[in-house]
């Protein structure tokens, strides 16, 4: 049965993607207003977000911003889904990777890289990466993906984010995978999103961030210093409606000669940057600050 339904909801989803885009933002535009004015989906906590993180902000400004981001988050849906019928031609002019030559540097020296990045602009449309960075057999590009709770949605979305021979690591695996990279002789570059809502009981340290004590997976940063690899930052930016830049940014070369937690510490102020330039582009809607710190 799920089987089922993945494939009805997979031909849904193709006949959206063979669409142009202009078509699919008329649908996102008119499911903005749907999500946003009539079913509220989960206003009341990224008001709450955009709150705590702008203090200095007013109602008016919030609710400015607040508008934004659900109407790129629709665009974000539809931009998705698009990844299905999508010429490799027309996404490297709708994702633009500027400094991507540091990373062809170290992966030539056989250095593996980590990549760095967050719930910002469109995600999705990161692992077009491989149209950048030039290939080869001993040469694997993936990103590391939590699965989802829903296994349909969990199965669509992995085959989307294997365009352009992306390849998918599960989050509970990935240092398991980098091991059997590493014997079979072949580098990697991994994108790692670590933004997201840790488990207390996942290794983590409390940051300032967004004028918020926020709790911050560790994990990237120990698979740096046990790999090798050198950790970069995707500095995402949305320049109009379809079109992101995405600049390279070096955060370490050498992460065993880093101070403890110093990586983790730079991604989220790197992170931080990037959200105050354009705020309506992060996943406000996400639970981010569930857990508070303890002692307050």
């Amino acid at each position: 049965m799920k089987r089922f339904f993945y494939y009805i909801t997979y031909a849904l989803c193709f006949l959206l993607a063979i669409l142009p885009l202009r078509l699919l933002y008329f649908f996102s535009d008119i499911a903005y207003f749907v999500i946003y004015y009539i079913v509220g989906y989960r206003k009341n906590l990224a008001r709450k977000n955009l709150t705590d993180s702008f203090p200095d902000k007013s109602r008016k400004e919030i609710c400015a911003i607040e508008k934004s981001f659900y109407h790129h988050f629709c665009d974000y849906f539809f931009e998705t889904i698009k990844l299905l019928n999508m010429p490799a031609s027309r996404m490297k002019r709708h994702f633009v990777f500027k400094n991507e030559e540091l990373i062809q540097y170290f992966l030539k020296q056989g250095k593996p890289v980590i990549l760095l990045l967050g719930h910002f602009g469109n995600w999705e449309w990161v692992t077009s990466i491989t149209l950048w960075v030039k290939s080869d057999e001993n040469l694997v590009i993936g990103q590391i993906y939590r699965p989802l709770r829903n296994k349909v949605s969990d199965k669509l979305f992995l085959h989307i984010r294997k365009s352009f021979h992306s390849v998918g690591f599960n989050k509970y695996d990935v240092y398991k995978e980098i091991v059997k990279l590493r014997k079979a002789g072949k580098n990697w570059l991994l994108g790692f999103m670590s933004d997201q809502k840790p488990s207390l009981n996942n290794p983590h340290i409390w940051v300032r961030f967004l004028n918020q004590d926020t709790p911050v997976l560790t994990g990237t940063e120990k698979i740096a210093q046990h790999t090798g690899a050198v950790v970069c930052y995707l500095d995402i930016k949305k320049t109009k409606r379809s079109f992101y830049e995405g600049k390279v940014k070096l955060v370490s070369e050498n992460p065993v000669e880093n101070q403890e937690f110093e990586i983790t510490k730079k991604y989220m102020e790197l992170l931080e940057k990037t959200i105050l330039r354009d705020p309506a582009g992060y996943l406000w809607t996400h639970n981010r600050w569930k857990h508070k710190k303890p002692g307050l």
